[in-house]
């Protein structure tokens, strides 16, 4: 399926806070309570639209254990957008929210767009840090920030899509150099005017239905 652009997201934060299920719930529409630890790196695609064109979402699933964190470092270059996720009901995760951003903002390029996002919000009665909390550190630290959960699928399309039209407003304002692909921005042959150099990924994997 053609596309006007492709962007690459990557989803970083402590191990258990849901990214994979954020990343399954968002290509297919589905919960799994038990999830195996990620290990390494998964993969999930999706295409979405956005002022009338088609964008391709390729999504980069992180592993959170510390032991991967070389792994992950990897996969901030080239990233185009980033969910960086805690669990509201466990305030240690929300507590390393800063050394994660740290992380990002050494390893990736400089515009790319980073969505704060406090998981399980379905669990509001074992909720261990404020929404105001969240929007605070959004705030100062110049993020977009959304609630969400996995589990009932609140806001999760919202997530991506919002991270996605905020990429798409720096493209329309000249902030990237679209023709040069470590931004994680790709175009494609959607009709859009610039470079085009295909698609170049036929073969995806079973998640990148819409």
């Amino acid at each position: 399926m053609s596309y006007a652009y492709l962007f690459k997201y990557i989803i970083i934060g402590d191990t258990g806070v849901g990214k994979s299920c954020l990343l399954l719930q968002f290509t297919d529409k589905r919960f799994q309570p038990v999830h195996d630890l990620t290990i390494g790196v998964e993969f999930g695609a999706r295409m979405i639209t956005i002022d009338n064109k088609p964008i391709k979402l390729q999504i980069w699933d992180t592993a959170g254990q510390e032991s991967f964190r070389s792994i992950t470092r990897s996969y901030y270059r080239g990233a185009a957008g980033g969910l960086l996720v805690y669990d509201i009901t466990r305030r240690e995760t929300f507590n390393h929210l800063a050394s994660w951003l740290e992380d990002a903002r050494q390893h990736a390029n400089a515009n790319m767009t980073i969505m704060l996002i406090g998981n399980k919000c379905d669990l509001a009665h074992r909720r261990a840090v404020s929404t105001e909390e969240g929007e605070q550190f959004a705030k100062e630290n110049g993020l977009i920030f959304m609630e969400a959960s996995a589990k009932t699928a609140q806001n999760v399309e919202e997530a991506f899509i919002k991270t996605a039209a905020t990429i798409y407003k720096k493209i329309q304002e000249g902030v990237f150099d679209i023709s040069n692909e470590s931004f994680g921005i790709k175009v494609g042959y959607g009709g859009v005017p610039g470079p085009t150099n295909g698609t170049g990924s036929s073969s995806q994997t079973s998640s990148c239905c819409s």
